[in-house]
Protein backbone atom coordinates (compact mmCIF):
# COMPACT_ATOMS: atom_id res chain seq x y z
CA UNK A 1 0.00 0.00 0.00
CA UNK A 2 1.41 3.16 -0.45
CA UNK A 3 1.99 5.86 1.59
CA UNK A 4 -0.79 8.32 1.80
CA UNK A 5 -1.16 11.76 3.52
CA UNK A 6 -2.41 10.83 6.95
CA UNK A 7 -6.50 12.03 7.23
CA UNK A 8 -7.53 15.10 9.07
CA UNK A 9 -8.27 13.50 12.35
CA UNK A 10 -5.04 12.64 13.40
CA UNK A 11 -4.15 16.27 13.13
CA UNK A 12 -4.57 17.16 16.40
CA UNK A 13 -4.60 20.48 18.09
CA UNK A 14 -4.84 21.34 21.73
CA UNK A 15 -7.89 23.93 22.36
CA UNK A 16 -8.77 25.65 25.30
CA UNK A 17 -12.11 24.76 26.26
CA UNK A 18 -14.71 26.74 29.30
CA UNK A 19 -16.94 24.42 31.12
CA UNK A 20 -20.51 26.09 31.16
CA UNK A 21 -23.89 24.75 31.90
CA UNK A 22 -25.62 23.96 34.92
CA UNK A 23 -23.11 21.36 35.96
CA UNK A 24 -20.42 23.89 36.56
CA UNK A 25 -23.32 26.96 37.85
CA UNK A 26 -24.18 23.80 40.70
CA UNK A 27 -20.27 23.49 41.47
CA UNK A 28 -19.98 27.42 41.82
CA UNK A 29 -22.93 28.27 43.80
CA UNK A 30 -22.02 24.88 46.10
CA UNK A 31 -24.86 23.60 45.43
CA UNK A 32 -25.73 19.54 45.60
CA UNK A 33 -25.03 17.83 42.64
CA UNK A 34 -28.63 17.04 42.46
CA UNK A 35 -29.74 20.22 41.71
CA UNK A 36 -30.32 20.73 37.65
CA UNK A 37 -31.53 24.33 38.16
CA UNK A 38 -30.39 26.47 35.54
CA UNK A 39 -29.33 30.53 36.11
CA UNK A 40 -32.50 31.61 34.47
CA UNK A 41 -34.88 29.09 36.83
CA UNK A 42 -35.68 26.45 33.93
CA UNK A 43 -35.77 22.93 35.26
CA UNK A 44 -34.38 19.83 33.37
CA UNK A 45 -36.17 16.61 33.40
CA UNK A 46 -34.48 14.36 35.32
CA UNK A 47 -34.37 10.70 33.72
CA UNK A 48 -32.47 9.05 36.05
CA UNK A 49 -34.96 7.47 38.88
CA UNK A 50 -32.55 5.41 40.35
CA UNK A 51 -32.39 7.16 43.05
CA UNK A 52 -36.20 6.94 43.92
CA UNK A 53 -36.71 2.56 42.82
CA UNK A 54 -39.94 1.32 44.32
CA UNK A 55 -39.83 -1.07 46.65
CA UNK A 56 -42.09 -3.19 48.14
CA UNK A 57 -42.08 -1.96 51.28
CA UNK A 58 -42.55 1.52 49.88
CA UNK A 59 -46.26 -0.05 48.28
CA UNK A 60 -47.26 -2.10 51.50
CA UNK A 61 -46.85 1.39 53.19
CA UNK A 62 -48.32 3.86 50.64
CA UNK A 63 -51.40 0.97 50.58
CA UNK A 64 -51.32 1.44 54.83
CA UNK A 65 -51.77 5.35 54.41
CA UNK A 66 -55.50 6.90 55.61
CA UNK A 67 -56.02 9.96 53.39
CA UNK A 68 -57.75 11.48 56.56
CA UNK A 69 -54.65 11.57 58.52
CA UNK A 70 -52.60 12.90 55.57
CA UNK A 71 -50.99 15.52 58.22
CA UNK A 72 -49.16 12.69 59.94
CA UNK A 73 -47.78 11.27 57.32
CA UNK A 74 -44.18 11.49 55.91
CA UNK A 75 -44.91 13.03 52.80
CA UNK A 76 -40.68 12.45 51.81
CA UNK A 77 -41.51 8.89 52.20
CA UNK A 78 -44.75 8.84 50.45
CA UNK A 79 -42.83 10.05 47.16
CA UNK A 80 -39.55 8.22 47.77
CA UNK A 81 -37.61 10.68 49.04
CA UNK A 82 -37.08 9.46 52.62
CA UNK A 83 -33.16 9.72 52.34
CA UNK A 84 -32.97 12.99 50.53
CA UNK A 85 -35.43 14.93 52.56
CA UNK A 86 -34.77 18.66 52.92
CA UNK A 87 -31.94 18.15 50.43
CA UNK A 88 -34.29 16.94 47.39
CA UNK A 89 -34.34 19.65 44.39
CA UNK A 90 -37.56 20.68 43.00
CA UNK A 91 -36.97 18.71 40.16
CA UNK A 92 -36.49 15.27 41.96
CA UNK A 93 -39.58 15.88 44.33
CA UNK A 94 -41.76 16.30 40.56
CA UNK A 95 -40.15 13.26 39.43
CA UNK A 96 -40.34 10.92 42.28
CA UNK A 97 -44.18 12.52 41.88
CA UNK A 98 -44.60 11.57 38.01
CA UNK A 99 -43.08 7.99 38.97
CA UNK A 100 -45.68 7.44 41.86
CA UNK A 101 -48.35 8.64 39.62
CA UNK A 102 -47.12 6.08 36.97
CA UNK A 103 -46.98 3.37 39.28
CA UNK A 104 -50.09 4.26 41.74
CA UNK A 105 -52.39 5.93 39.38
CA UNK A 106 -56.04 4.56 39.81
CA UNK A 107 -57.22 4.26 36.51
CA UNK A 108 -53.79 1.95 36.19
CA UNK A 109 -54.63 0.27 38.77
CA UNK A 110 -57.95 -0.51 37.96
CA UNK A 111 -57.09 -1.74 33.98
CA UNK A 112 -54.99 -4.05 36.25
CA UNK A 113 -57.37 -5.82 38.05
CA UNK A 114 -57.36 -3.64 41.48
CA UNK A 115 -60.19 -2.24 43.67
CA UNK A 116 -59.92 1.44 43.73
CA UNK A 117 -61.60 2.89 47.19
CA UNK A 118 -62.45 6.25 45.76
CA UNK A 119 -61.77 9.42 47.58
CA UNK A 120 -60.63 7.45 50.81
CA UNK A 121 -57.89 5.66 48.15
CA UNK A 122 -54.31 6.10 49.72
CA UNK A 123 -53.50 8.10 45.97
CA UNK A 124 -54.84 10.90 47.54
CA UNK A 125 -51.87 10.89 49.91
CA UNK A 126 -49.74 11.18 47.02
CA UNK A 127 -51.36 14.06 45.63
CA UNK A 128 -51.28 15.50 49.11
CA UNK A 129 -47.37 14.78 48.93
CA UNK A 130 -47.29 16.64 45.84
CA UNK A 131 -49.24 19.26 47.21
CA UNK A 132 -47.34 20.26 49.93
CA UNK A 133 -43.40 19.64 48.91
CA UNK A 134 -44.36 20.99 45.33
CA UNK A 135 -45.30 24.42 46.77
CA UNK A 136 -42.03 26.23 48.74
CA UNK A 137 -43.69 27.85 51.46
CA UNK A 138 -45.96 24.59 52.92
CA UNK A 139 -42.77 22.63 51.79
CA UNK A 140 -40.67 25.10 54.65
CA UNK A 141 -43.73 24.54 56.93
CA UNK A 142 -43.39 20.64 56.49
CA UNK A 143 -39.22 21.04 56.93
CA UNK A 144 -39.35 22.54 60.76
CA UNK A 145 -41.42 19.52 62.05
CA UNK A 146 -39.97 17.03 59.53
CA UNK A 147 -40.59 14.16 62.01
CA UNK A 148 -36.75 12.78 61.43
CA UNK A 149 -34.96 15.63 62.32
CA UNK A 150 -33.09 14.93 65.63
CA UNK A 151 -33.98 18.02 68.07
CA UNK A 152 -32.12 15.97 70.93
CA UNK A 153 -28.98 17.87 72.01
CA UNK A 154 -26.00 16.33 74.30
CA UNK A 155 -26.78 16.18 78.55
CA UNK A 156 -23.95 17.67 81.24
CA UNK A 157 -23.11 14.43 81.63
CA UNK A 158 -22.59 13.27 77.97
CA UNK A 159 -20.74 16.64 77.43
CA UNK A 160 -18.16 16.11 79.94
CA UNK A 161 -17.42 12.50 79.67
CA UNK A 162 -17.48 12.36 76.03
CA UNK A 163 -14.72 13.67 72.88
CA UNK A 164 -16.16 17.47 72.47
CA UNK A 165 -15.76 17.92 68.26
CA UNK A 166 -17.04 14.98 68.00
CA UNK A 167 -20.08 14.74 70.36
CA UNK A 168 -21.25 18.70 69.33
CA UNK A 169 -20.01 18.54 65.76
CA UNK A 170 -22.68 16.81 63.85
CA UNK A 171 -25.65 18.53 66.40
CA UNK A 172 -24.13 22.09 65.54
CA UNK A 173 -24.20 20.63 61.89
CA UNK A 174 -27.64 19.32 62.15
CA UNK A 175 -28.84 22.38 63.28
CA UNK A 176 -27.32 25.04 60.58
CA UNK A 177 -30.01 23.84 58.03
CA UNK A 178 -32.74 26.31 60.14
CA UNK A 179 -30.30 29.58 59.61
CA UNK A 180 -31.27 32.58 57.73
CA UNK A 181 -27.48 33.10 56.61
CA UNK A 182 -26.03 31.14 54.01
CA UNK A 183 -22.73 30.95 55.02
CA UNK A 184 -22.81 28.85 58.74
CA UNK A 185 -19.33 28.79 60.21
CA UNK A 186 -17.84 25.49 61.53
CA UNK A 187 -17.58 24.20 64.80
CA UNK A 188 -13.82 23.28 64.07
CA UNK A 189 -11.39 22.26 66.04
CA UNK A 190 -8.86 22.20 68.92
CA UNK A 191 -6.07 24.33 66.56
CA UNK A 192 -8.92 26.69 65.75
CA UNK A 193 -7.74 30.59 66.01
CA UNK A 194 -9.41 32.80 68.83
CA UNK A 195 -10.98 35.07 66.03
CA UNK A 196 -12.92 31.39 64.61
CA UNK A 197 -14.30 30.23 67.77
CA UNK A 198 -15.58 33.81 69.10
CA UNK A 199 -17.21 34.07 65.20
CA UNK A 200 -18.83 31.15 65.86
CA UNK A 201 -20.40 31.34 69.11
CA UNK A 202 -21.43 34.89 68.43
CA UNK A 203 -23.07 33.58 65.27
CA UNK A 204 -24.74 31.11 67.28
CA UNK A 205 -25.93 33.14 70.43
CA UNK A 206 -27.36 35.56 67.83
CA UNK A 207 -28.70 32.81 65.70
CA UNK A 208 -31.58 33.92 63.62
CA UNK A 209 -33.64 30.97 62.72
CA UNK A 210 -36.35 29.97 59.89
CA UNK A 211 -37.93 27.32 61.35
CA UNK A 212 -41.60 28.02 61.42
CA UNK A 213 -44.29 26.00 63.19
CA UNK A 214 -47.64 26.81 60.88
CA UNK A 215 -47.71 23.14 59.66
CA UNK A 216 -48.94 22.04 63.21
CA UNK A 217 -51.71 24.83 63.35
CA UNK A 218 -54.82 22.76 65.27
CA UNK A 219 -57.53 24.72 63.68
CA UNK A 220 -57.65 25.37 59.79
CA UNK A 221 -59.04 29.21 59.27
CA UNK A 222 -60.40 27.86 55.59
CA UNK A 223 -62.63 25.89 57.71
CA UNK A 224 -64.36 29.09 59.45
CA UNK A 225 -67.67 29.70 58.77
CA UNK A 226 -67.17 33.90 59.48
CA UNK A 227 -64.64 36.24 59.92
CA UNK A 228 -64.70 36.59 63.91
CA UNK A 229 -64.23 32.60 63.65
CA UNK A 230 -61.45 33.26 61.47
CA UNK A 231 -59.67 35.72 63.65
CA UNK A 232 -60.10 33.67 66.66
CA UNK A 233 -58.40 30.75 64.65
CA UNK A 234 -55.51 32.87 63.52
CA UNK A 235 -55.26 33.94 67.13
CA UNK A 236 -55.06 30.60 68.16
CA UNK A 237 -52.50 29.76 65.91
CA UNK A 238 -50.48 32.33 66.12
CA UNK A 239 -50.19 31.60 70.15
CA UNK A 240 -49.38 27.99 69.49
CA UNK A 241 -46.51 28.95 66.97
CA UNK A 242 -45.08 31.92 69.25
CA UNK A 243 -44.51 29.23 72.01
CA UNK A 244 -43.34 26.42 69.70
CA UNK A 245 -40.79 28.75 68.49
CA UNK A 246 -39.98 30.28 72.34
CA UNK A 247 -39.36 26.37 72.85
CA UNK A 248 -37.23 26.38 69.85
CA UNK A 249 -35.05 29.35 70.41
CA UNK A 250 -34.43 27.41 74.29
CA UNK A 251 -33.18 24.77 72.64
CA UNK A 252 -30.71 26.74 70.73
CA UNK A 253 -29.91 28.72 73.58
CA UNK A 254 -29.00 25.40 75.82
CA UNK A 255 -27.22 23.78 72.92
CA UNK A 256 -24.88 26.85 72.71
CA UNK A 257 -24.59 27.11 76.55
CA UNK A 258 -23.37 24.01 76.81
CA UNK A 259 -20.95 23.75 73.99
CA UNK A 260 -19.54 27.20 75.48
CA UNK A 261 -19.48 25.54 78.76
CA UNK A 262 -17.31 22.83 77.47
CA UNK A 263 -15.33 23.62 75.11
CA UNK A 264 -11.72 22.78 75.20
CA UNK A 265 -10.39 25.86 73.62
CA UNK A 266 -11.88 28.68 75.57
CA UNK A 267 -10.08 26.80 78.50
CA UNK A 268 -7.03 27.03 76.86
CA UNK A 269 -7.73 30.45 75.57
CA UNK A 270 -8.34 31.43 79.47
CA UNK A 271 -5.66 29.53 80.43
CA UNK A 272 -3.26 31.38 78.18
CA UNK A 273 -5.45 35.00 78.79
CA UNK A 274 -4.07 34.24 82.66
CA UNK A 275 -0.81 33.46 81.63
CA UNK A 276 -0.90 36.74 79.51
CA UNK A 277 -2.11 38.90 82.78
CA UNK A 278 -0.26 36.59 85.47
CA UNK A 279 3.10 37.71 82.56
CA UNK A 280 1.62 41.21 82.44
CA UNK A 281 1.19 41.58 86.26
CA UNK A 282 5.01 39.98 86.56
CA UNK A 283 6.40 42.27 84.41
CA UNK A 284 4.79 45.43 85.68
CA UNK A 285 6.19 44.21 89.35
CA UNK A 286 9.22 43.35 87.66
CA UNK A 287 9.49 47.36 86.52
CA UNK A 288 8.44 48.22 89.99
CA UNK A 289 11.39 46.14 91.55
CA UNK A 290 13.65 47.40 88.52
CA UNK A 291 12.18 51.39 89.01
CA UNK A 292 13.15 50.47 93.29
CA UNK A 293 16.25 48.90 92.82
CA UNK A 294 17.50 51.98 90.62
CA UNK A 295 15.75 54.63 93.13
CA UNK A 296 18.28 52.71 95.82
CA UNK A 297 20.83 52.28 93.64
CA UNK A 298 20.61 56.19 93.38
CA UNK A 299 20.58 56.57 96.75
CA UNK A 300 23.11 54.54 97.58
CA UNK A 301 25.42 56.05 94.84
CA UNK A 302 24.38 59.70 96.45
CA UNK A 303 24.88 58.50 99.55
CA UNK A 304 27.87 57.08 98.83
CA UNK A 305 28.84 60.73 97.08
CA UNK A 306 27.74 62.56 100.04
CA UNK A 307 29.68 60.86 102.18
CA UNK A 308 33.08 60.59 100.29
CA UNK A 309 32.15 64.51 99.70
CA UNK A 310 31.72 64.36 103.94
CA UNK A 311 35.26 62.47 103.97
CA UNK A 312 36.95 65.20 102.09
CA UNK A 313 35.58 68.09 103.53
CA UNK A 314 36.31 66.02 106.74
CA UNK A 315 39.78 65.76 105.77
CA UNK A 316 40.08 69.46 104.29
CA UNK A 317 38.87 70.94 107.46
CA UNK A 318 41.36 68.04 109.34
CA UNK A 319 44.27 69.45 106.65
CA UNK A 320 42.96 73.08 107.86
CA UNK A 321 42.90 72.09 111.71
CA UNK A 322 46.57 70.87 111.13
CA UNK A 323 47.86 73.84 109.11
CA UNK A 324 46.36 76.14 111.89
CA UNK A 325 47.45 74.59 114.90
CA UNK A 326 51.10 73.70 112.58
CA UNK A 327 51.06 77.73 112.32
CA UNK A 328 49.93 78.28 116.03
CA UNK A 329 53.17 76.21 117.01
CA UNK A 330 55.30 78.20 114.73
CA UNK A 331 54.20 81.50 116.11
CA UNK A 332 54.10 79.63 119.34
CA UNK A 333 57.88 79.11 118.40
CA UNK A 334 58.50 82.51 117.50
CA UNK A 335 56.34 84.51 120.15
CA UNK A 336 58.69 82.26 122.62
CA UNK A 337 62.20 83.25 120.54
CA UNK A 338 60.90 86.56 120.41
CA UNK A 339 60.36 86.73 124.14
CA UNK A 340 63.56 85.13 125.25
CA UNK A 341 65.54 87.37 122.64
CA UNK A 342 63.78 90.31 124.91
CA UNK A 343 64.70 88.87 127.75
CA UNK A 344 68.43 88.60 126.88
CA UNK A 345 68.43 91.75 125.09
CA UNK A 346 67.48 92.91 128.95
CA UNK A 347 69.79 90.42 131.01
CA UNK A 348 72.60 91.32 128.91
CA UNK A 349 73.05 95.05 128.66
CA UNK A 350 71.36 95.56 132.33
CA UNK A 351 68.26 97.58 131.37
CA UNK A 352 67.08 96.67 135.19
CA UNK A 353 69.38 97.87 137.13
CA UNK A 354 70.35 101.21 136.17
CA UNK A 355 70.02 104.67 137.76
CA UNK A 356 68.28 103.47 141.08
CA UNK A 357 65.03 102.51 139.63
CA UNK A 358 63.02 99.76 141.06
CA UNK A 359 64.26 96.68 139.38
CA UNK A 360 61.09 94.80 140.42
CA UNK A 361 58.53 97.13 138.30
CA UNK A 362 60.83 97.09 135.54
CA UNK A 363 61.09 93.32 135.29
CA UNK A 364 57.20 92.70 135.83
CA UNK A 365 56.80 95.37 133.07
CA UNK A 366 59.18 93.54 130.68
CA UNK A 367 57.31 90.35 131.49
CA UNK A 368 54.08 92.23 130.75
CA UNK A 369 55.21 93.15 127.43
CA UNK A 370 56.08 89.76 126.49
CA UNK A 371 53.04 88.56 127.19
CA UNK A 372 50.71 91.47 125.41
CA UNK A 373 52.73 92.03 122.62
CA UNK A 374 52.73 90.14 119.26
CA UNK A 375 55.68 88.47 117.84
CA UNK A 376 55.96 91.61 115.18
CA UNK A 377 55.65 93.57 117.59
CA UNK A 378 58.63 92.13 120.08
CA UNK A 379 60.79 92.23 116.79
CA UNK A 380 59.97 95.91 116.33
CA UNK A 381 61.22 96.32 120.31
CA UNK A 382 64.19 93.67 119.80
CA UNK A 383 65.01 96.38 116.69
CA UNK A 384 64.52 99.17 119.03
CA UNK A 385 66.09 97.88 121.65
CA UNK A 386 69.19 97.35 119.99
CA UNK A 387 69.36 100.99 118.21
CA UNK A 388 68.40 103.33 121.38
CA UNK A 389 69.04 100.87 123.84
CA UNK A 390 66.67 101.33 127.33
CA UNK A 391 65.43 104.53 126.22
CA UNK A 392 62.87 102.06 124.07
CA UNK A 393 62.34 99.98 126.98
CA UNK A 394 61.50 102.72 129.24
CA UNK A 395 58.95 104.16 126.38
CA UNK A 396 57.50 101.02 125.58
CA UNK A 397 57.02 100.43 129.38
CA UNK A 398 54.93 103.89 129.94
CA UNK A 399 52.88 103.31 126.91
CA UNK A 400 51.68 99.93 128.61
CA UNK A 401 50.79 101.89 132.03
CA UNK A 402 48.55 104.34 129.62
CA UNK A 403 46.88 101.83 128.08
CA UNK A 404 46.34 100.13 131.10
CA UNK A 405 45.01 103.22 133.10
CA UNK A 406 42.84 103.42 129.80
CA UNK A 407 40.95 100.06 129.72
CA UNK A 408 40.68 100.47 134.07
CA UNK A 409 38.59 103.82 133.09
CA UNK A 410 36.62 101.91 130.44
CA UNK A 411 35.92 99.28 132.84
CA UNK A 412 34.88 101.64 135.38
CA UNK A 413 32.55 103.36 133.46
CA UNK A 414 30.82 99.75 131.77
CA UNK A 415 30.44 99.21 135.65
CA UNK A 416 29.20 102.38 136.84
CA UNK A 417 26.12 101.77 134.17
CA UNK A 418 25.41 98.59 134.78
CA UNK A 419 25.46 99.51 138.76
CA UNK A 420 22.63 102.33 137.18
CA UNK A 421 20.95 99.42 135.17
CA UNK A 422 20.74 97.49 138.39
CA UNK A 423 19.85 100.47 140.55
CA UNK A 424 15.92 100.13 141.15
CA UNK A 425 14.27 102.86 142.17
CA UNK A 426 10.94 102.55 144.86
CA UNK A 427 9.07 104.13 141.61
CA UNK A 428 10.24 101.38 138.91
CA UNK A 429 9.28 98.43 141.53
CA UNK A 430 5.94 99.89 142.22
CA UNK A 431 5.84 100.03 138.22
CA UNK A 432 7.47 96.19 138.04
CA UNK A 433 4.66 95.23 140.38
CA UNK A 434 1.58 96.94 138.88
CA UNK A 435 2.57 95.70 135.36
CA UNK A 436 3.24 91.89 136.97
CA UNK A 437 -0.43 92.55 138.01
CA UNK A 438 -1.31 94.07 134.53
CA UNK A 439 0.19 91.12 132.68
CA UNK A 440 -0.36 87.69 134.60
CA UNK A 441 1.00 84.41 133.96
CA UNK A 442 0.17 83.52 130.64
CA UNK A 443 0.39 86.42 128.64
CA UNK A 444 2.28 86.48 125.36
CA UNK A 445 5.95 87.35 125.63
CA UNK A 446 4.98 88.38 129.15
CA UNK A 447 8.45 90.03 130.48
CA UNK A 448 9.10 91.69 127.38
CA UNK A 449 5.70 93.23 128.01
CA UNK A 450 6.53 94.11 131.47
CA UNK A 451 9.71 95.49 130.19
CA UNK A 452 7.74 98.27 127.87
CA UNK A 453 5.54 99.31 130.10
CA UNK A 454 7.90 99.93 132.84
CA UNK A 455 10.13 101.98 130.15
CA UNK A 456 7.43 103.61 128.89
CA UNK A 457 6.39 105.01 132.66
CA UNK A 458 9.55 105.46 134.35
CA UNK A 459 12.29 107.94 133.89
CA UNK A 460 15.84 106.09 134.07
CA UNK A 461 14.23 103.47 131.48
CA UNK A 462 16.47 101.30 129.56
CA UNK A 463 15.54 97.81 131.24
CA UNK A 464 15.35 94.81 129.42
CA UNK A 465 12.89 91.37 129.69
CA UNK A 466 16.16 89.79 131.60
CA UNK A 467 16.54 92.37 133.70
CA UNK A 468 13.42 92.60 134.66
CA UNK A 469 12.80 89.04 135.09
CA UNK A 470 16.26 89.30 137.38
CA UNK A 471 14.70 91.74 139.68
CA UNK A 472 11.00 89.87 139.72
CA UNK A 473 12.69 86.48 140.57
CA UNK A 474 15.19 88.43 143.50
CA UNK A 475 11.73 89.91 145.21
CA UNK A 476 9.91 86.52 144.94
CA UNK A 477 13.15 85.44 146.60
CA UNK A 478 13.31 88.22 149.21
CA UNK A 479 9.66 88.14 150.04
CA UNK A 480 10.09 91.48 150.27
CA UNK A 481 12.21 91.39 153.78
CA UNK A 482 14.39 94.30 152.93
CA UNK A 483 13.93 96.45 155.38
CA UNK A 484 15.04 99.31 154.14
CA UNK A 485 13.03 99.07 150.64
CA UNK A 486 9.85 97.91 152.77
CA UNK A 487 10.61 101.10 155.12
CA UNK A 488 11.26 103.61 152.43
CA UNK A 489 7.63 102.24 150.44
CA UNK A 490 6.01 102.65 153.84
CA UNK A 491 7.37 106.00 154.06
CA UNK A 492 6.20 107.12 150.37
CA UNK A 493 2.94 105.86 150.76
CA UNK A 494 2.25 107.52 154.25
CA UNK A 495 3.65 110.60 152.08
CA UNK A 496 0.97 110.29 149.66
CA UNK A 497 -2.04 109.16 151.79
CA UNK A 498 -1.28 112.53 154.23
CA UNK A 499 -1.13 114.94 150.91
CA UNK A 500 -4.46 113.48 149.88
CA UNK A 501 -5.78 113.94 153.01
CA UNK A 502 -4.77 117.32 153.03
CA UNK A 503 -6.66 118.07 149.97
CA UNK A 504 -9.78 116.46 150.95
CA UNK A 505 -9.54 118.31 153.95
CA UNK A 506 -9.73 121.78 151.80
CA UNK A 507 -12.12 120.09 148.82
CA UNK A 508 -16.04 119.77 150.16
CA UNK A 509 -17.35 116.85 151.42
CA UNK A 510 -19.29 115.92 147.66
CA UNK A 511 -16.21 116.29 145.56
CA UNK A 512 -13.76 114.34 147.93
CA UNK A 513 -15.60 111.59 148.20
CA UNK A 514 -16.46 111.33 143.96
CA UNK A 515 -12.48 111.88 143.63
CA UNK A 516 -12.14 108.69 146.04
CA UNK A 517 -12.54 106.37 142.37
CA UNK A 518 -15.09 105.62 140.01
CA UNK A 519 -17.69 102.73 141.62
CA UNK A 520 -18.73 99.91 139.60
CA UNK A 521 -21.76 101.97 138.56
CA UNK A 522 -20.33 105.03 137.37
CA UNK A 523 -18.07 103.15 134.96
CA UNK A 524 -20.96 101.07 133.74
CA UNK A 525 -22.81 104.65 133.07
CA UNK A 526 -19.91 106.36 131.31
CA UNK A 527 -19.10 103.18 128.90
CA UNK A 528 -23.00 103.11 127.77
CA UNK A 529 -22.80 106.74 127.26
CA UNK A 530 -19.67 106.68 125.29
CA UNK A 531 -21.86 103.75 123.12
CA UNK A 532 -24.57 106.36 123.40
CA UNK A 533 -23.09 109.74 121.80
CA UNK A 534 -20.52 109.02 119.45
CA UNK A 535 -17.77 111.52 118.45
CA UNK A 536 -19.70 112.84 115.61
CA UNK A 537 -22.38 114.30 117.95
CA UNK A 538 -22.40 117.78 118.93
CA UNK A 539 -21.76 118.97 122.30
CA UNK A 540 -21.16 114.90 123.09
CA UNK A 541 -19.71 115.40 126.68
CA UNK A 542 -22.31 117.58 127.94
CA UNK A 543 -24.74 114.71 126.77
CA UNK A 544 -21.99 112.18 128.82
CA UNK A 545 -22.01 114.01 132.14
CA UNK A 546 -25.68 114.28 131.74
CA UNK A 547 -25.76 110.03 131.77
CA UNK A 548 -23.80 110.11 134.79
CA UNK A 549 -25.14 112.33 137.52
CA UNK A 550 -22.11 112.06 139.94
CA UNK A 551 -19.54 113.02 138.10
CA UNK A 552 -18.35 116.72 136.14
CA UNK A 553 -17.70 116.88 132.53
CA UNK A 554 -14.25 117.36 133.19
CA UNK A 555 -13.90 114.03 135.27
CA UNK A 556 -15.25 111.96 132.56
CA UNK A 557 -13.08 113.79 130.12
CA UNK A 558 -9.83 112.73 132.60
CA UNK A 559 -11.36 109.03 132.68
CA UNK A 560 -11.71 108.46 129.27
CA UNK A 561 -8.08 109.57 128.60
CA UNK A 562 -7.10 107.32 131.64
CA UNK A 563 -8.78 103.97 129.81
CA UNK A 564 -7.79 105.33 126.16
CA UNK A 565 -3.79 105.69 127.85
CA UNK A 566 -4.50 102.40 129.83
CA UNK A 567 -5.29 100.51 126.46
CA UNK A 568 -2.60 101.88 124.68
CA UNK A 569 0.06 100.99 127.33
CA UNK A 570 -1.57 97.62 127.06
CA UNK A 571 -1.19 97.39 123.45
CA UNK A 572 2.37 98.75 123.07
CA UNK A 573 3.37 96.08 125.72
CA UNK A 574 2.05 93.40 124.14
CA UNK A 575 3.71 94.75 120.62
Amino acid sequence: MKDKEKPPIFDVQLRKVETVGPWILTLLSGSTVQDKSLANGDEIEDTDFSFIEESESDTIYLKTLDPKEWKDQDHYRVLGLSELRFKATEAQIKTAYRRRVLNHHPDKRKKLGEKVQGDDDYFTCITRAWEILGNKLKRRAFDSIDPKFDNDIPSKDTAKKSNFFELFGPVFARNSIWSEQNSVPQLGDINSSRDHVDRFYNFWYSFNSWREFSYLDEEDREQATDREERRWIEKQNRANRAKLKKEESTRIRQLVDLAYANDPRLLKFKKEEQERKAALKQAKKDAIRQKQEEEIRQREEEAAKAQKEKEEREAAEKAQRNALKAEKESQKKALKKERKHIRDLCNTNNYYIQNGDNVIEIMSGVEKICDQLSVDQLKQLAAALQKEGRKALIEKLKQMECRVEMNNVIKNEVKVVENNNNNWETEDVQLLIKAVNLFPAGTNQRWEAVANFINQHSKIGGRNAKQVLAKAKSMQNANFTDNALKSEMNANAYDQFEKQKKCEANMPEEVSERQAGWSAEEQKLLEQALKTYPVAIKDRWDRIAECVPTRTKKECMKRFKEIVELVKAKKAAQV
